[in-house]
């Protein structure tokens, strides 16, 4: 697991202001240099003509040479994986460093807000009812400071949408400024309930937007349950359909754990008979944070005691040819005939393997542990020991 955030210390010149400082991470001179870029040094000669001067601890004497009128950081522990181009959020009284953004990964995302209007038994970033618009300022400081090229990012909560027009705006500068790059946002889905909104974020007309919205059962009230809001399923629904009414991209998302399994049969025929539109489904792993560490008894189930269910969800929803993956599953506790449909897709920066994946012979296809997999896991997980055919992952 990376250390994305953490305390430096921090050297700042007479008569500079204390606060926040949004920078990126440059090493090499080759590109135009920016009033925000902070240069990591890594040796000797040190180039004139930068603000801020980084270095990781085993290089923290180099700064003795950088230029008096600079500020200069010994960054946290941990944070030897910062490249050049990374995005960084500095606080100038403290030291604290936060990482934003990794050029070289696919598996960035921005917490928009920590407020929710929804309280999720399984919530892995519990909501806060927190004055915090502030986030949404660091966010479009940092959009310009990004490679063009960027290939992907996300947006998360606490729910984004509750920022209305503001995070509109956010996803207008994605497009203005990263053309290349493909937009995933993780939403409940209820304010979509509003046709306004839901018009405001088509009219944005993003080449590559889509909107992850869960659904836990084709039940109103076992649904509200899960999230702890009643009405939020007649909203949910309600705001899909806004959605695809005015030609969005929208995933189904679906979190997997003993108040959601037996559900699931029923809910893949009610999303193949009502949502069949729908872009993609996701079966998704429980992540062991936040609420679900404080709720783990009500929520935590084997995988492999639902693979009957997830089998049965599986083939109707790719008989009504809609496109449907497994999430944060490890193969071995997975049916072989669901391994076409198994995605890696934890991000990198938490993904982990236990020392018995060490000698799999399917290590590399699968989609490894969440790092708080430490607080529970299954017992049954076991090596393949033997080559398996490619034609096992082909649908």
């Amino acid at each position: 697991m990376l250390t994305l955030s953490g305390r430096g210390t921090i050297g700042l010149p007479s008569g500079k202001d204390h606060g926040r400082a949004v920078v990126r991470v440059v090493v090499t001179d080759d590109e135009v240099r920016a009033p925000t870029d902070a240069r990591l040094v890594r040796s000797d000669p040190i180039p004139p003509g930068y603000a801020y001067y980084m270095a990781h601890p085993r290089d923290a004497a180099l700064l003795d040479g950088a230029p008096s009128g600079a500020a200069r950081l010994v960054l946290p522990d941990k944070f030897d994986y910062l490249a050049h181009g990374d995005v960084l959020c500095i606080w100038t009284d403290s030291g604290n460093v936060r990482t934003l953004h990794r050029r070289a990964s696919r598996h960035n995302s921005f917490l928009v807000t920590e407020r929710c209007n929804s309280y999720c038994l399984m919530c892995s970033q519990p909501p806060r009812n927190v004055d915090d618009d502030w986030i949404i300022d660091e966010i479009l400081e940092a959009l310009p400071l990004l490679d063009p090229a960027t290939p992907e990012i996300g947006f998360t909560g606490g729910e984004p949408t509750l920022l209305g027009e503001r995070f509109i705006g956010v996803l207008r500068e994605c497009k203005r400024l990263l053309p290349s790059a493909s937009v995933h946002v993780l939403s409940n889905g209820r304010k979509f309930a509003d046709p306004k909104l839901a018009r405001a974020w088509a009219e944005v007309d993003h080449p590559d937007l889509m909107v992850g919205i869960p659904i836990y059962s084709d039940i109103s009230d076992r649904h509200d349950y899960v999230v702890q809001a009643d009405g939020a399923f007649d909203e949910t629904i309600r705001g899909i359909l806004n959605l695809k009414r005015a030609r969005q991209r929208v995933e189904i998302r679906v979190v997997i754990h003993k108040q959601t399994y037996t559900g699931l049969p029923r809910l893949a025929e009610f999303l193949a008979r009502n949502l069949l539109f729908v872009d993609h489904v996701a079966l998704m792993g429980l992540e062991i944070m936040g609420f679900t560490r404080a709720n783990l008894d009500l929520l935590w189930i084997d995988p492999l005691e639902y693979q009957r269910e997830l089998k049965q969800a599986v083939r109707t929803l790719a008989g009504y040819n809609m496109n449907v993956s497994i999430y944060n599953h490890q193969l071995c506790l997975l049916d072989r005939d669901l391994w076409p449909y198994a995605v890696q897709s934890i991000s990198d920066w938490k993904n982990e393997y236990i020392p018995e994946c060490a000698q799999c012979s399917v290590r590399e296809r699968c989609g490894g542990f969440f790092s708080s997999a430490q607080y529970r896991r299954s017992t049954n997980i076991k090596a393949f020991t033997t080559d398996i055919p490619a034609s096992a992952f082909v649908r």
